[in-house]
């Protein structure tokens, strides 16, 4: 491994001056496109390659005008025409791929390390964080800023209708994802800590990316990182043990505020009217109630996240209750897909128990007559792993029925074994759950098939394709 060209820090802010070239090696990940997209916004060349293209990234990007050519076609001298290379950070430090980017000579570095010098250095930067609700809260935040007239950058790690997955904004508003996973082979640290975050929203705290880390004990440690460098705000969930034990570390460092149904803040009386959540909030000794289209309990805690920092910065409840009256959620969070064979078919992200819990309860909420088949693909690191074997069959337990799409990916958690899916099946059925796993995309189908009628829902639960489904023809049959 040679790092001679690796910039960060201050040597990324002392060569700003000779970047006007980028190249985004592996560009079609969400946050590398996302992160392309603004570059060119922001007034650089920039292009880039990957293994293969796929939509919705691969459409934004060529909308936005950007080159792009696949990995197999570029050469050591393609990259020599760059001043600067950003790596994704699934680049293995072990690969060729590797090999080619430090033998080219060119300068390089990870997206949040280009995102904290060069995009947020003079913006109000809101951090997103959390094992869940990341990406719903920071697209939330987002549009209650624009609602409030304050043209906000933003930066989402997921795809939304009708908008591009970043913006540069023209306001001094920046909300950001704020993922926990590393930055990229050579900067082996949670993307939040280069992003320079002036208040912080931790939604959840809980273990996850097994993949990376071996305790939650780990995680904690990237946040305690950061925490010393947040100027303003942190706002938390009080209901998760991990961030309390956060504030007692550093509560005399920082400004804390809690939310949660236990917390004095709220949200309180959250209950379903005239087709709006309502609930209240405690604000300075004072009780404010709000309305929002958006459903789920889990939702209105993200909400209340956002509504809290925003009073905290001064804006008035009676502009935030209309800044939240209307919301949208992005793409696969509690989407709905369409009708098959009679059942309603939402599509959803969640891959980690808790998510799981928290979106058959939404589901359950919104379609109260409906019985809930839920098709549930673990294909994440930790999920196929047995860390959360009993977890997943609590959560699943919640369904009127449970299908479990068996992907044959290995776990890659170190010393780790895999999710026993039959288990799970097996279990459920002993507790009167109609349960079975599907081994290969013809089965599945087969099994939706049979699941399929008026009276059920179909709920599909997984951050990839689900065997290969939503890349089939059953996208087709969706009425």
């Amino acid at each position: 491994m040679n790092l001679e060209n690796m910039l960060t820090g201050d040597k990324l802010a002392s060569n700003k001056s000779n970047i006007k070239k980028i190249f985004f090696y592996r560009i079609c990940g969400t946050g590398m496109g996302a992160c392309a997209c603004l570059a060119k916004e922001a007034g650089f060349y920039v292009a880039g390659a990957d293994l293969t293209f796929s939509p919705p990234m691969s459409t934004y990007l060529e909308s936005s005008g950007i080159p792009l050519m696949k990995l197999d076609e570029m050469t050591t001298d393609t990259l020599k025409d760059f001043d600067l290379i950003i790596v994704g950070n699934v680049v293995s430090g072990k690969s060729e791929n590797a090999r080619e980017i430090e033998a080219s000579g060119v300068p390089f570095t990870s997206f949040p390390a280009f995102l904290g010098e060069f995009i947020l250095k003079d913006k109000t930067v809101i951090g997103l964080s959390g094992t869940h609700g990341k990406t719903t809260t920071t697209y939330f935040l987002t549009q209650i800023l624009e609602n409030l007239g304050q043209k906000p950058g933003y930066f989402v790690g997921g795809i939304i209708d009708g908008r591009a997955p970043s913006q540069l904004g023209e306001g001094k508003y920046f909300a950001i994802e704020s993922d926990e996973y590393d930055s990229a082979y050579f900067q082996k640290i949670s993307k939040f800590r280069l992003y320079e975050i002036n208040h912080l929203i931790i939604t959840s705290l809980e273990f996850d990316h097994a993949d990376i880390f071996n305790s939650i004990d780990d995680i904690k440690n990237e946040f305690a990182q950061a925490l010393p460098r947040i100027s303003g705000e942190v706002i938390y969930n009080d209901e998760y043990p991990a961030i309390k034990e956060l504030r007692q570390d550093f509560d005399k460092q920082n400004t804390w505020i809690e939310y949660g149904h236990h917390s004095n803040s709220g949200p309180k009386d959250v209950k379903r009217v005239d087709g709006k959540t309502e609930f209240s909030l405690e604000f300075n000794g004072e009780e404010l109630g709000f309305k929002t289209s958006v459903i789920g309990e889990h939702n209105i805690l993200n909400i209340t996240s956002c509504l809290l920092l925003l009073l905290k910065e001064g804006f008035s409840a009676k502009d935030l209750q209309v800044a939240i009256d209307q919301l949208g959620l992005v793409k696969r969070r509690q989407e709905y897909r369409g009708k098959y064979k009679g059942s309603i078919v939402i599509d959803d992200f969640a891959h980690h128990p808790r998510a799981i819990d928290l979106t058959i309860d939404a589901i359950r909420e919104a379609y109260p007559n409906k019985n809930i088949v839920t098709i549930f693909e673990p294909i994440s690191a930790t999920a196929r792993s047995q860390i959360f074997q009993k977890e997943f069959e609590n959560s699943l337990a919640k369904s009127d029925e449970v299908i479990l799409a068996v992907n044959p990916l290995k776990t890659t958690v170190a010393g780790g074994s895999n999710l026993d899916c039959e288990l799970i099946a097996q279990n459920l059925n002993e507790k009167n759950i109609t349960s079975a796993t599907a081994n290969s995309l013809g089965e599945l189908q087969q099994r939706i098939d049979k699941a399929s009628g008026e009276e059920n829902l179909l709920l599909i639960l997984s951050n990839k394709t689900c065997l290969g489904l939503w890349e089939s023809d059953f996208v087709k049959s969706l009425s």
